[in-house]
C-alpha cells in the first residue's frame, strides 16, 4: 500500500533538494496475527525545510491506517495489520528542499545562560514557557551527577548560552569516540559516559543531558544526513542510517530564527546547514522512534534497516526512490 502526502505548491528558491529513502524490513520466525505500529518517517515541513514529496509503502497492506500529529507536533502514521503475516516491509521516500537556518548566527550575542535558565523555571502565577518541558529529565536522559560534573567547566558565569552549548558540542566530539555498534538502543547513558564511546543517538542524549542538568531546554532531533556534505569534504558520521542531534532553546539570539531553537550536531561537531533533514523532535529517542509497535505472535525476528540519501540537482518527473537499496530482502 502506498500513502501519498500532499506535495508543496511551490519550491524554495535556491534551495538544496535532497531525496531520502528509508526502508525497514522485519522477518518473523512465526506468523504475526495482529500488529499495531506508529511511524515517524515523514520529514518536517516549515519555512526552512519544505516537504515536496512523501510516499509511505507498507507490505502487507494495513487494514487500518491514520495520519496526524503527535504531542510534539510531528507528523506520524498509525498502522494496524489484521491478517497473518511473516514479514513487514515499510518504505518511506521523501524529497525535501532545504535552506540554511543559521547563516547569521552570533553566539557571543546570545543571552547569558543563567537568564535563559531563569525563564524556564516555574514561578507561581507567572507566564508558562512551553520550552520548559524540554528542561526536564526523560526516560533516556536521566539526571546524572557525573554528566553535570563533566559539563561544569563550560558553564562560566554570564557566558552566552549559545557559546557554551557550542563548546559542549566540541567537547563531546573530542572526548567521545564514534564507534558503530558500541551501544544498543537501550544502553544507559551512564554507561556511555563511562566508556567514552557511542553513536549519534548517545551523543545527542549526552548533550541534551548536560544542558538539562543546568536547567536549560534541549530537544532531541531525529532525521537524516547526506552521505556526502553539500559543500564537499569527507562523509559525515551517522549517514548510513537515521541520524540524531540536539536543539537548544536560546531565545533572542541573533541568527536563530523562529522560536529560538538552535541545532547542534555533536557527532559531526557542526551547526546543521544543508546536510541535515529533520523528521521529528522530542524529549529523547523514545519519542521519535522511526517505527515502533506491538505484535501478537511472531516468535524470534530479524530487522534490517537501510537509508539512502542523495542530492537532486533538478526536479524529477518520476516517483522518488524508484530504486530500492539492494541489500534488503523483498517482502514475502
Amino acid at each position: 500500500m502506498r500513502l501519498q502526502a500532499a506535495a508543496a505548491p511551490a519550491r524554495l528558491p535556491d534551495a538544496q533538494r535532497i531525496e531520502v529513502v528509508h526502508l525497514t524490513a522485519y522477518s518473523y520466525g512465526a506468523p504475526v496475527s495482529l500488529s499495531h505500529h506508529v511511524a515517524h518517517l515523514q520529514p518536517l515541513d516549515d519555512a526552512f525545510q519544505q516537504l515536496e514529496q512523501h510516499t509511505l509503502e507498507v507490505e502487507p497492506a494495513p487494514a487500518l491506517r491514520s495520519t496526524g500529529v503527535d504531542a510534539f507536533g510531528n507528523a506520524c502514521t498509525r498502522l494496524q495489520l489484521a491478517q497473518p503475516h511473516d514479514s513487514l516491509r515499510v518504505r518511506a521516500a521523501s524529497v525535501v528542499a532545504l535552506r540554511p537556518r543559521f547563516p547569521g548566527l552570533e553566539p557571543a550575542r546570545a543571552p547569558a545562560w543563567e537568564a535563559v535558565r531563569a525563564r524556564l523555571r516555574y514561578v507561581a502565577r507567572g507566564a508558562f514557557e512551553p520550552a520548559a518541558e524540554f528542561a526536564q529529565p526523560s526516560p533516556y536522559v536521566p539526571r546524572l551527577a557525573a554528566l553535570q560534573a563533566w559539563a561544569a567547566p563550560s558553564f562560566l558565569p554570564g557566558r552566552p548560552v549559545a557559546e557554551l552549548a557550542l563548546e559542549l558540542m566540541h567537547r563531546i566530539h573530542t572526548d567521545f569516540a564514534y564507534r558503530s555498534r558500541s551501544t544498543e538502543i537501550d544502553t544507559p547513558l551512564q554507561q556511555v559516559l563511562q566508556q567514552r564511546a557511542g553513536v549519534c543517538q548517545d551523543f545527542a542524549h549526552l548533550l541534551a543531558g548536560a544542558l538539562r542538568m543546568a536547567g536549560l531546554a534541549a530537544r532531541y532531533v531525529s532525521g537524516y544526513l547526506l552521505t556526502q556534505p553539500a559543500g564537499g569534504g569527507p562523509a559525515l558520521l551517522g549517514a548510513d542510517a537515521s541520524h540524531a542531534w540536539v536543539q537548544l532553546w536560546c531565545p533572542d539570539t541573533p541568527g536563530v530564527p523562529g522560536a529560538g531553537w538552535l541545532d547542534l550536531d555533536p557527532t559531526n561537531d557542526c551547526v546543521p546547514a544543508l546536510d541535515h533533514v529533520r523528521v521529528a523532535v522530542g524529549r529523547d529517542f523514545g519519542d521519535v522512534v522511526p517505527l515502533r509497535g506491538v505484535i501478537r505472535g511472531g516468535g524470534r525476528h530479524t530487522l534490517q534497516v537501510g537509508v539512502t540519501t542523495r542530492r537532486l540537482a533538478a526536479p524529477t518527473a518520476t516517483p522518488v526512490g524508484a530504486t530500492l537499496p539492494p541489500t534488503l530482502p523483498p517482502a514475502r
